[in-house]
């Protein structure tokens, strides 16, 4: 039985190249992988955006989300995975490691963001620290 694999992706640079890391060493993968992309509420919650237009905006947020899941799964497709796929509004670290803990996934694969340095992480936190520390599964950083 192939483990369950979850892979959270964006559309940053390090997202990306995880992926092709995922390509290129697909010999070594489960070829089923689960693709998790979160919507940020704290970006959407920006306060020049008149009420009213709130909805439009999650809805073009949604539509750009399904966009970018659909652009990988096609990429990863073509390299022979087949991918269940998850949009989710929220806070990404948490989404992230709740949706790891609580679907039982057995490994997480998440890029690291470069330029970050120890010290931005200790004040910060990136995504991939915070789910580092607080998923049960083992996860893979590129």
């Amino acid at each position: 039985m192939d483990p369950k694999i979850l892979v959270p992706i964006d559309d940053s640079p390090t997202s990306k190249a995880t992926i092709e890391s995922i390509i290129k060493l697909k010999d070594r993968f489960s070829k089923s992988l689960t693709l998790l992309y979160v919507i940020n509420n704290d970006q959407l919650a920006y306060r020049m955006i008149p009420d009213f237009q709130v909805e439009m905006v999650k809805k073009n947020a949604t539509k750009a989300g399904n966009l970018l899941l659909d652009r990988t799964n096609q990429k990863l497709a073509d390299a022979g995975f087949i991918c269940e796929r998850i949009l989710e509004f929220g806070d990404p670290r948490s989404i992230i490691a709740h949706t790891a803990n609580s679907q039982g996934f057995q490994l997480l694969v998440i890029g690291r963001h470069e330029g970050g340095g120890e010290i931005r992480d200790v004040l910060f936190g990136s995504v991939a620290n915070h789910v580092l520390h607080n998923v049960a599964c083992p996860v893979l950083l590129f």
